[in-house]
């Protein structure tokens, strides 16, 4: 459940509040009352079954900070932009095809010399093989999440409590005092997730649960596969 784990993910991408449901008079779904493990199960199950997901946040992890807004539809595809380390980008992905727009900066460390002739254009790629195959990991929202809550030390359940105007329940990694927000009302989406250590500190916010995500491909992208080198 620790943050660490969707950085992992995250820089692994980036380097090659919650629509929980209800509102303060909305009826508690009771999660404050079960155990740690069975509220992560039940947040991964709502996970399972959405549609889509706007995930973003800033969080330090090793002194690389990492910021994202990304929009996700399972099965679809996803938008929105991600920096690391200063290396920024703009992605669209539509099934197994992603179509990059980096910064002059991640241009020049990924391209060398050849970065000038990138500046301001799109890249297609495919994620199923390749230095970008990872981009793959932003469509399933399942699996994004999955690990999040797969990595984690003895959890506690602190009960009730109100982030950012939102009736949350509080699961906490006694590990690293990471920890998982998930909606107290409606269905138990994840609504953020907030780092412990000062060395992996940050916020990473799920919001726009099964919202419509619109998705269309770059005109003039330029394939990767035929640029050589």
């Amino acid at each position: 459940m620790r943050a660490p784990s969707l950085i992992l993910v995250l820089a692994a991408v980036a380097l090659l509040a919650g629509c929980g449901g209800g509102g303060r008079s909305a009826k508690a779904n009771g999660e404050a009352s079960k155990s740690p493990g069975k509220v992560l199960a039940d947040a991964k199950a709502a996970v399972s079954s959405a549609s889509s997901v706007h995930v973003s946040g800033s969080i330090h992890y090793g002194g690389n900070p990492i910021t994202l807004d990304i929009s996700m539809a399972t099965g679809k595809g996803a938008t929105g932009s991600m920096t690391t380390s200063g290396f920024a980008f703009d992605l669209v992905q539509i099934g197994n095809i992603a179509y990059i727009k980096g910064s002059d900066q991640f241009y020049k460390h990924f391209a060398g010399p050849a970065a000038s002739l990138l500046h301001g254009k799109w890249l297609k790629t495919p994620t199923t093989s390749g230095r970008f195959a990872s981009l793959a990991a932003l469509t399933n929202i399942g699996v994004l999440f999955g690990q999040v809550a797969s990595h984690h030390g003895k959890l506690a359940n602190d009960g009730a409590k109100t982030y950012k105007g939102q009736q949350v329940v509080e699961i906490r990694d006694t590990s690293d005092n990471s920890k998982l927000y998930v909606a107290a009302t409606g269905k138990a989406y994840p609504v953020a997730l907030v780092g412990g250590k000062k060395s992996e500190s940050g916020t990473i916010a799920f919001s726009d649960w099964n919202k419509s995500v619109s998705l269309s491909a770059p005109k003039g992208a330029l394939d990767i596969s035929k640029l050589g080198g």
